[in-house]
Formats: C-alpha cells, structure tokens, sequence
C-alpha cells in the first residue's frame, strides 16, 4: 500500500484528503505544519505528499526545499494543494520541486486526475 503524508494546518483539510486518499487505497499520515511533516518524513518518509502553502511554524515552499535537502527527500511525489493559485506562486512550487498542484477547494475527482497524472495511482 502506498503511503501519503497530508500536510495542511486545517483539521478540516486533513479530513477531507484522508478520506479521499483511503479510498484510493493510500495509508494516510498527517502534519499540521512543515516542521511536524519533516519530522514525519525523517522517521518514515512517504510515497507522496499533498502539501498545504500557508501554514504557521514552516509552511510548505519552506518545507519542500527542506525535504529535497533530505536524504531519501527526492523520492516523495509532492502535490501542492492551495489557495494560491497565481503563476508566480505555481512556478516557485515547480522550481522548489514539486510535482503537481491542485487548487482549493478541492473534491476526489480533482486528487484521483492529479494523482494518476504524476503516476501514483
């Protein structure tokens, strides 16, 4: 089974994509901010991560250039998942190494197209 970490400060966030996510047939971890995500990562690193932008402690373009700096950190797919949705913020998102980006709000059918797109389902 695949893993996927959900990294979003939201509660609410973090519901929605499990149920999604385990329905695809993902074990799902959470974060509620990038230092806690990292943490996760340096004990367990997933198979994919739908990443949060604004989040309080580190938020997610922090995170990311962070967890490519990791050994193993190249391996995770990363989906950013955001209300920033303006070609400047998408460019830093590619450039800083992730491989997708989904908009808010999101629904399944939006996750299952990305996630098939970058070769996870």
């Amino acid at each position: 089974m695949k893993t996927c970490l959900v990294v979003d400060d939201s509660s609410v966030i973090r519901k929605v994509a499990r149920r999604i996510l385990e329905d695809l047939d993902f074990s799902i971890a959470e974060a509620e901010d990038g230092k806690a995500a990292l943490e996760s990562c340096r004990k367990d690193m997933p198979d994919a991560i739908l990443l949060d932008w604004n989040m309080p402690v580190m938020d997610g373009l922090e995170f990311l250039t962070a967890l490519r700096q990791e050994e193993g950190g190249d391996r995770p797919t990363v989906v950013f998942c955001t209300t920033e949705n303006d070609v400047g913020h998408i460019a830093k998102a590619i450039r800083a190494g992730a491989n997708e980006y989904i908009m808010k709000p999101f629904d399944r059918e939006i996750v299952e197209a990305k996630f098939q797109e970058v070769g996870l389902l």
